[in-house]
């Protein structure tokens, strides 16, 4: 579909064109007549001239076929002329282009606008702008070569002896055909390529951003899987595209040399019909000195330039407005999407995840959208796949099915809080190092830290982890993300060891913050706190509000008479 995409506008930017191809076309005749000039000089000069004892006739014929190498130089020169008119507006409609597709993806993302979208509009600005220009220029030139080359040579190998046709042409078909069959296929193995190259470098640019968490969290082992299997697909779509470059090559070899081999197998039977040594020269002559070269530089223009000048036009031609549309909902989760300008703070698209490859999903098809900031808290029976679900959107783990979308870089609070030796300020501003002191100081009185600054001996005291107690080292990570610039923050039973009135406060205290915020419940009062409740069950999950789900969901039911009513 992408490719029928790019061929349908390029015939139109073409027919567009029509005086430029006619004025590219006229000097690409006189080309041809240099082509067709330089066999059949030599072969007449040989026949004619110096075999028939007519030196002077044979040198007659060697000028010809040496004017005929000076029309072609001329002709060269209008050649470039007519490839501007075809190039440069090719360039400009780019141009034109990237900036239409830049600015609608801002309108379209605005968070994106001054960091993934804008780079992908300079990279496509600049330097796929000029990878599509000169491919375009070289595709053009060689084509137009191989086409008016191979038309001089097989008018003079016919005007010759048309015998020389039916042994030549064939070959040179069969070789051009093998090429040209694994042009189709080695597309798709470089653009999944360059899908893969884009894949990991985003993946590694993210886990270098939010490096400091990976490690806060322990998640090293599934980053590192996780990038792993990402330079495992690339390497295993390296050596396919080696696999096929080897293939272009024994193509080009074949319809590079099976001409040759064919005319001097064939030479015992043209001679036989009368073909004299002259015409067998001439042939040879157009062979090598014209058609040949024109087909290689066909092939490897066509091998390199041609595939990276469609993969680049599919970026430009996938207008958003063209891309798939999403698939609809399943009926698992009936979050609605709210009509706001901004992008959701989180999107779940059908995502699955199992621990292996036979072992059965703990997520299976959940679909949800977070709004910028919306407080939910997620509630289950144990092992339902809660603490997963928050190291998918902390991009800890890899979604074995469907897609993970975050709006910025999320920080995760796991159950057990992290704090390193250090003073009490360096482990508060550990995520923000670039904090001021009102922020601080606001953080603390946000969160009523003060008693537990006080206690440790002020903000410069140097503390010791293993010293305090759970509900202290939880106290000092909230406070670390409530002060970090994340949009997203994720409690994993990070409040489990705060009493219940403290809890209260940093839970209304981290959703007053600017930012989403989920909550892996423990206490139904934190569920009563948030904007809505997802219930995972297994296969099946529901997200409504916390008296919506009392009427529809017997399992959130059975947990909420599970908890004990002290504990709200």
């Amino acid at each position: 579909m992408t490719e029928r995409r790019v061929l349908a506008e390029g015939r139109r930017f073409l027919l567009r064109r029509k005086r430029d191809l006619v004025r590219l076309a006229a000097w690409s005749l006189l080309e041809s007549a240099h082509t067709f000039l330089g066999g059949y000089g030599v072969a007449r000069a040989l026949d004619d001239g110096f075999l028939a004892g007519r030196t002077g006739t044979g040198l007659l014929w060697l000028a010809v076929a040496a004017a005929g190498t000076l029309l072609g130089g001329f002709a060269v020169r209008g050649v470039f002329g007519g490839l501007a008119g075809l190039v440069e507006p090719l360039r400009d409609g780019l141009v034109r282009r990237a900036v239409s597709q830049a600015l609608a993806a801002a309108v379209a993302d605005p968070a994106r606008a001054e960091s993934a979208a804008g780079g992908t509009a300079v990279s496509r600005l600049t330097h796929q702008t000029e990878i599509a220009r000169d491919s375009f220029a070289g595709l053009v030139l060689t084509a137009r070569s191989f086409v008016f080359t191979a038309l001089g040579a097989l008018l003079g190998m016919a005007s010759l002896e048309p015998a020389l046709t039916l042994v030549v042409l064939p070959p040179l078909l069969l070789g051009l055909a093998m090429f040209l069959a694994t042009l189709a296929p080695m597309a798709a193995v470089q653009r999944a390529f360059l899908d893969a190259d884009e894949a990991l470098s985003a993946r590694v640019g993210a886990v270098g951003a939010g490096l400091r968490d990976v490690v806060a969290c322990g998640g090293e082992r599934h980053v590192t899987a996780d990038v792993g299997r990402l330079i495992d697909a690339e390497a295993r779509l390296s050596r396919r595209l080696a696999r096929w470059a080897a293939v272009r090559t024994l193509a080009l070899g074949a319809a590079g040399r099976l001409p040759v081999i064919a005319l001097l197998l064939a030479t015992p039977w043209l001679l036989r019909r009368g073909v004299t040594a002259g015409t067998l020269l001439g042939a040879l002559t157009y062979l090598i000195q014209a058609l040949l070269p024109a087909l290689d530089a066909l092939m490897t223009a066509l091998g390199t330039a041609g595939t990276r000048l469609l993969v680049v036009l599919e970026r430009f031609t996938a207008a958003p407005s063209e891309l798939p549309a999403r698939p609809e909902r399943p009926a698992s989760i009936k979050s609605a999407v709210l009509l706001r300008p901004t992008p959701p703070a989180a999107e779940l698209r059908g995502v699955s995840f199992a621990y292996g490859p036979g072992a059965r999903p703990v997520l299976d098809g959940l679909d949800l959208v977070l709004h910028p900031g919306e407080h939910l808290a997620v509630v289950g029976p144990s092992g339902i796949g809660k603490s997963t679900l928050t190291a998918l959107l902390a991009g800890l783990l890899a979604p074995t099915g469907g897609t993970v979308a975050v709006a910025g870089v999320p920080a995760l609070l796991p159950q057990q809080a992290y704090v390193f030796t250090g003073t009490v300020l360096d482990n508060l501003r550990y995520l923000r190092p670039d904090a001021t002191p009102a922020q601080v100081r606001q953080t603390v009185d946000a969160l009523g830290l003060a008693p537990l600054l006080q206690r440790l001996g002020g903000p410069d005291a140097v503390i010791a982890p293993g010293r305090l107690s759970q509900g202290e080292r939880q106290l000092l990570a909230l406070g670390r993300a409530y002060l970090s610039p994340a949009p997203l923050l994720l409690l994993d039973e990070a409040t489990c060891h705060l009493d219940p009135d403290t809890e209260e406060r940093t839970e209304r205290a981290l959703a007053a913050r600017p930012g989403t915020l989920i909550v892996v419940a423990h206490r139904i009062s934190s569920a009563l706190r948030a904007d809505r409740v997802l219930v995972l069950d297994g296969d099946r999950a529901q997200c409504a509000p916390h008296g919506e789900l009392l009427a529809r969901s017997a399992l959130y039911r059975d947990l909420v008479g599970l908890w004990h009513p002290d504990a709200a």
